[in-house]
Parts: C-alpha cells; structure tokens; sequence
C-alpha cells in the first residue's frame, strides 16, 4: 500500500517562549520487506537557528532544532510518501518459555535489533507485582511465546476501555493497570511489561495509524492519528511479532512504523525545553492518504 502521510503538530504559548531546543521523531522508517520511506521532509515554524538530522541508537532519524528568538508559537509539519507491505505471518514456530530463555540466553548480540534490550526495566517501565500477576493469569500449559503474546493482546483489549481523557503522556503503567482504561501509550505500556515479567522481550512502536471512517461515512480531514503497538521477540525461528492491544490485531498494512525502542521516552515524537512560563496548547492533525 503506497500512503502520502502528513502531520502538523501545534504548541501555541501563554507567554512567548525563547531559547527552545526540541528532538523531532515523526518520519516513517525504511525497513527491508516491510516498508520504504519513499520522500518526506519536517519543517519548523518560526525559523530554526539551528537544524541538524541524525540517526539515533535503535535506527530512527531524528531532527534536533533550536529556536532562539521569542515566540508565541511553535508549529511542526511532516510529509511523507511510503510504502507499507503487511509484515508475513508464518506458520507459529516460537518455543515455549523455558526454551525461549535458552534461545535468549545464546543470542550475544547486543546491536540495536537485539532483544536484550527488551528486557527486564526500562525508563519508563519499571517492574511491577499487579501487573506481572496479570501476566501469569494468562499463562495456558504447553503454550508457545506467540500465543502468550497473542493472549496478552486480546485481555488487554477485552478488559481496558480507551479512553483519551482518563490518563496523560506521563501516566504510570502502574496507573493505567490500576484504572484499566487509557490510549494506546498506556496500552502498549501494560502489554510490555507484562511480557517481560515472564521473561518474554517486548518493546514499544510508534506509528501511524490509517482509520478507516464507518460505512456511509466521509472521511474527516486530520482525524487519523499516530498510535502505538508491541514488538515481540518470539524466538530465533520466528524472530520479531508486532501486536497492537488497543485494536487486538496483528499489525498489517494500515500501521506505518516510525520508530521502535524500549518504551516510548526512546520514542517521542517531540522532547524538548524551552524558556518561558505559563501554559501551552497542543493541537495535532494526521493524515494517512492511500494512493494505491
């Protein structure tokens, strides 16, 4: 599928803001048999005084800006064309968890692909007891790591409502455990940490998702969104399984990766500091066109 992709991001200041300095994740990655960032471009307004793209550690191109002078506004645009083919589900050869951490044990790699990385805690997901027993509640004799993973994936989604109001960027998976509600961040939170209590390597994706309006229904300009799934290690056979809780499907077509890592601060589309005081809004608008 051959997608035109574009996001605007929008930070409008009580006070004028200075001195700003923001790292930028929003371009699509180029991933062999799966997907091929064709063009895209990401623009900054007002001016930038400084602008410097590099490649982080787990493979994402990032953009580092700087903006000096005062300004009530801070407006981030991306475009894109890429292409997308639905990841190929093969026949279910992961092992069961005893030989899942033997086949761990002697991966000795440690590049960015590796899924040491994906394991154990990471910034934004420490261990946690409720959500570990959850995970062992789950558990079936003689079932396989996909199937555990898969499992997972249909409690989350049967048992949490989203809910965009209910939690923040900064809310704990403790947190969304606890409400059993949330977004797809706090999804996706629950699910990895859930995996590697049972010492299943998981990690965090971040993407765009393409929505589809209901039937009879015109499709609304901007109303698509980014989003976020699981990337789950399940064995040398088998290698990497992307789910998505929220929606209890495997990733297909319609999810377009921008970037992977252990939890979303590797991730964000947007970090930064800037010099001001007061509040800020943020307004967001995705859209993901198919050309063909």
């Amino acid at each position: 599928m051959l997608y035109d992709l574009s996001l605007h991001m929008g930070y409008a200041y009580d006070a004028p803001a200075f001195g700003a300095r923001h790292v930028i994740r929003v371009l699509p990655l180029s991933l062999p048999d799966r997907q091929r960032l064709i063009v895209g471009s990401v623009t900054v307004s007002p001016a930038t005084d400084e602008k410097v793209t590099f490649i982080d550690f787990f493979g994402q191109q990032a953009t580092s800006v700087l903006v000096r002078a005062p300004h009530e506004r801070l407006d981030i645009r991306m475009q894109a064309r890429v292409m997308v083919e639905a990841p190929t589900m093969t026949a279910d050869l992961s092992p069961p968890l005893e030989e899942l951490r033997k086949e761990l044990a002697d991966v000795w790699s440690v590049d960015p692909s590796s899924p040491h990385h994906l394991t154990g805690a990471s910034p934004r997901l420490p261990e946690e007891p409720s959500i570990a027993a959850y995970a062992r509640e789950t558990l079936k004799p003689g079932q396989t790591a996909r199937e555990i993973a898969t499992a997972l994936c249909t409690r989350i989604h049967r048992d949490f409502k989203y809910d965009a109001e209910a939690t923040t960027v900064d809310t704990t998976p403790k947190q969304a455990f606890k409400l059993k509600r949330g977004v797809c961040q706090d999804f996706s939170h629950v699910m990895i940490v859930a995996l590697r209590s049972l010492g299943i390597p998981a990690g965090y994706v971040s993407g765009f998702l393409r929505t589809i309006p209901p039937a009879g229904k015109e499709r609304l300009e901007g109303a698509d969104a980014m989003h976020a799934w699981v990337r789950v290690w399940c064995g040398d056979a088998v290698g990497y399984v992307e789910l998505d809780p929220t929606n209890d499907i495997a990733a297909g077509s319609d999810h377009i990766v921008v970037g992977y890592g252990r939890d979303y601060s590797d991730v964000a589309p947007v970090i930064g500091v800037i010099k001001g005081y007061g509040n800020q809004k943020i307004d967001q608008a995705v859209d993901v066109i198919p050309v063909k």
